[in-house]
């Protein structure tokens, strides 16, 4: 069993890139490579448990075991030494990395307030799209009554386009919320 939007990229949005793009080579049809989700914990060097609850919370939010990230220099301003905890990370691929996108465009992102939808304005210039969300709340995984903390994540789409113009499509084409 693929997942489900494994299933709509292959039949659906393939076709509408080749149309819209003109690729001449199934090759150069761009598709998402990777997703990459990271929480940044400042704070774990005063509260260690802060660690093993992101830890914890991360993974329950994308089905796949965390990695500790550690300092790389130690930066006095910051009280951070080399190799101290700072956050935690993970790389989603394969039918895991679809599985989370169809829950994050279709149950997350919907659920954050006053939401009209995500920016176009958040492409690096190579096709990767990065976006931030404040609080872990918004996926239904968490519960509301067990969280101690509030935290932010960064989520970013790693995808083979060459250009922002044709990640946009890709990822407008796997249902990406961008807003009018």
């Amino acid at each position: 069993m693929t997942a489900r939007l494994k299933e709509t990229y292959l039949n659906e949005t393939k076709k509408a890139l080749t149309e819209q793009f003109n690729y001449s080579n199934v090759m150069e049809i761009p598709k998402l490579e990777k997703i990459t989700i990271n929480i940044g914990l400042g704070e774990a060097k005063e509260n260690p448990k802060l660690m093993e609850t992101a830890v914890e919370e991360l993974g329950i939010i994308t089905g796949q075991r965390p990695v500790v990230t550690k300092a790389r220099k130690s930066i006095a301003n910051f009280k951070v030494r080399q190799g101290m905890p700072v956050g935690t990370k993970v790389t989603l691929r394969g039918d895991n990395m679809y599985v989370f996108a169809d829950k994050f465009f279709n149950i997350a992102l919907p659920r954050v307030r006053d939401f009209k939808g995500v920016s176009k304005n958040s492409f690096d210039g190579r096709g990767n799209y990065s976006l931030g969300l404040k609080e872990q709340l918004i996926f239904p995984e968490i519960e509301y009554d067990k969280v101690d903390m509030v935290k932010g994540m960064n989520v970013v789409f790693t995808t083979t386009a060459k250009t922002d113009e044709e990640a946009a499509a890709l990822l407008a084409g796997l249902g990406m919320p961008f807003e009018k």
